[in-house]
């Protein structure tokens, strides 16, 4: 009854937050103005992602009081979201150069893994491999992934939205299936304080997410999946199943862009998914991510999980797909 409670509350309070900041963004003049790289046409208001920030910091605290996540899980998100979202939004009130942001989303992994008691033994070809310091490094190196392609992938109307939504309730159903129902309740938050920022965020965008949001949301995210691998080793492989569009789109994006000799720093907009927009649309592009999630991609992870495929044949499964069409998309390619 009281977890109902709370996801009702925390959808309730994105919304009004996100009411909020929209009033505030236009007060102050807070706009994404259009440029050749822009997926609009018209001024948005930005930085609505704050609500999603402050929503899941006021319930986290409540599910380690409810017994249903960790005290060190709860300051490992707590301290590392709230860096990355305090980044994000001086970066979008004015700029902070990219070394500085850098350094910033470092220090968030590294107390992540520190409160994780680092990288979890994982499993691979039927032999669990015993972490040591350089899989601490690449750990490290992973989350700062996982937060900077979340923000590389939130550059069309609803699709960093959806794509928490369905990778969370994913998540979640995955733990229902694998009877770890003590890991349900923070992604299922999390797909909920998503929700009410989606409703203002549903193409055509009233409000924009900002880096507050989308960097967040690539941190909370990445520790949640660390969670999952301490939990049962084979969770993590049916997790990165599930986030594949954007871990493909984003890795394919940059590793074409590096071949082709750009500077990665600058911004663009040739990732695969922001050439099908330019060419279907947000709304259709955005609804097929949420369609390849749930019947392609939440399929495999849970044969995965329940051992009827190994993690490098759900990997390749899963993946190879996703890579001919970002080659089809011209990912990358300027």
């Amino acid at each position: 009854m009281i977890y109902g409670f709370l996801l009702i509350m925390v959808f309730t309070a994105t919304w009004a937050g996100t009411w909020l900041l929209r009033k505030y963004a236009l007060s102050r003049s807070l706009m994404d103005i259009p440029n050749e790289r822009s997926a609009h046409s018209v001024p948005v208001p930005r930085g609505g992602g704050v609500s999603i920030v402050l929503a899941l910091m006021l319930v986290l605290p409540v599910l380690t009081l409810l017994g249903s996540l960790p005290s060190s899980e709860l300051i490992a998100m707590l301290g590392a979201g709230m860096v990355v979202a305090v980044i994000g939004f001086v970066d979008d009130h004015g700029h902070i150069p990219a070394r500085w942001r850098l350094l910033g989303h470092f220090m968030a992994a590294a107390w992540v893994l520190f409160w994780f008691d680092g990288v979890p033994p994982i499993e691979l070809f039927g032999v669990l491999f015993e972490p040591g310091w350089i899989a601490g490094v690449l750990g490290t190196v992973a989350l700062v992934w996982m937060l900077n392609l979340y923000n590389f992938m939130d550059g069309i109307d609803g699709l960093a939205c959806a794509e928490a939504i369905s990778v969370c309730l994913g998540g979640s159903l995955l733990y229902w299936i694998g009877d770890a129902h003590e890991l349900i309740w923070a992604p299922l938050m999390l797909s909920v304080a998503v929700a009410g920022f989606l409703c203002w965020n549903y193409p055509p965008a009233r409000i924009f997410m900002g880096d507050a949001g989308s960097g967040f949301l690539g941190i909370i995210i990445g520790a949640m999946v660390l969670q999952a691998a301490w939990s049962k080793p084979e969770l993590l492989w049916s997790w990165l199943i599930l986030l594949g569009v954007f871990i493909v789109d984003a890795t394919w994006t940059l590793v074409r862009r590096l071949i082709g000799g750009c500077k990665i720093y600058e911004a663009h907009s040739s990732h695969g998914y922001q050439k099908a927009a330019r060419r279907w649309g947000h709304k259709k592009v955005t609804g097929t991510v949420v369609y390849v999630n749930v019947f392609f991609l939440l399929p495999v992870s849970i044969l995965v999980q329940l051992g009827y495929l190994s993690a490098v044949a759900g990997i390749l499964w899963a993946y190879l797909p996703l890579v001919f069409i970002a080659y089809l998309l011209k990912a990358g390619k300027v």
